[in-house]
């Protein structure tokens, strides 16, 4: 299996664009599987130090319909989907939308493919697939919201809970609590409520009607998986790296990418060339198809 140091050799070797070493290898990925292959990729990883709004560009955001519709248009939906998905996660009122748009072309015939991180959101958009693949590095995480983007919506209801229960039972308390409740901004406690609400509704809606689609336990196998991959008490850290063998214990259905020696290849090759493109070219985001067709955002 080609290295990340072999795949950059043989950019240079073959004087190839980034881009063109992507389309290759995608290609790959479609001969393995037989199914169209849609890559949706950020750079996140690999950025330096940038503003918050910078960062905002390597989220899953509303301006990646643009790229989805670019490249899935043309593309037969009878060969069903893979989407090979890298990505710290994002908005999560786009991330319902990207899933809604997914399953209006493809049905459920979804399949998610983790090379290495779908976190947060991205663990959504994995929960709507019909299967997930993912190999011995790869992991998903946790999808309780945050409110701004760094604070735990369930520890804001949490800590606002407590500090109710404290003064209730000792007004004194009040004073401890009040520089703290003061940093509370209007309607933020019923915000970070509506957003965990809203988080479980699109989780389990999809998983109800996609990867459990069918089964006589379908609800209570979303509504346990929902509970454990949407609660701040019990994962501890919005980050945590949830790996196959943790998610095939929630009772997701996970494949091994080991399974498919030709697939496995394809697929980190392709996500190597990925991460040369996020080092090297100064790509951003990544979203393109097996037929070449591309859509990168470039910073």
């Amino acid at each position: 299996m080609p290295t990340w140091q072999a795949i950059a050799r043989d950019i240079v070797l073959r004087g190839d664009a980034h881009e063109a070493a992507r389309h290759r290898y995608a290609e790959a990925v479609h001969k393995a599987s037989g199914r169209n292959v849609v890559v949706y990729a950020s750079g996140w990883l690999h950025a330096p130090a940038v503003d918050n709004r910078r960062i905002a560009l390597f989220a899953v955001g509303d301006t990646d319909k643009t790229g989805l519709m670019s490249v899935i248009h043309g593309l037969d939906p009878a060969l069903g989907l893979d989407l090979v998905l890298h990505t710290p996660g994002g908005d999560i009122t786009a991330t319902e939308s990207l899933i809604v748009y997914l399953r209006n072309i493809f049905g459920t015939d979804i399949r998610v493919i983790v090379p290495q991180l779908a976190m947060s959101a991205g663990t959504m958009i994995a929960c709507a697939a019909r299967e997930i693949v993912m190999g011995r590095q790869s992991s998903l995480g946790p999808f309780d919201p945050q409110m701004g983007g760094v604070i735990p919506a369930q520890a804001i209801r949490e800590e606002f809970a407590r500090a109710t229960r404290d003064i209730a039972e000792n007004p004194a308390l009040a004073e401890l609590w009040r520089p703290i409740l003061a940093q509370y901004g209007p309607g933020l406690v019923v915000r970070s409520e509506r957003a965990i609400e809203m988080a479980d509704e699109i989780a389990l809606a999809s998983l109800i009607s996609g990867m459990f689609l069918g089964r006589p336990d379908a609800e209570a196998r979303a509504q346990a998986v929902v509970t454990a991959l949407g609660s701040f008490a019990t994962t501890k850290a919005h980050g945590r790296h949830l790996e196959r063998g943790t998610a095939r214990a929630l009772g997701l259905e996970v494949v091994d990418l080991e399974a498919d020696a030709a697939l496995e290849e394809a697929i980190l090759s392709l996500h190597y060339a990925c991460v040369l493109s996020f080092q090297h070219a100064g790509v951003l985001k990544i979203i393109e198809n097996h037929l070449g067709e591309s859509y990168p955002l470039t910073g």
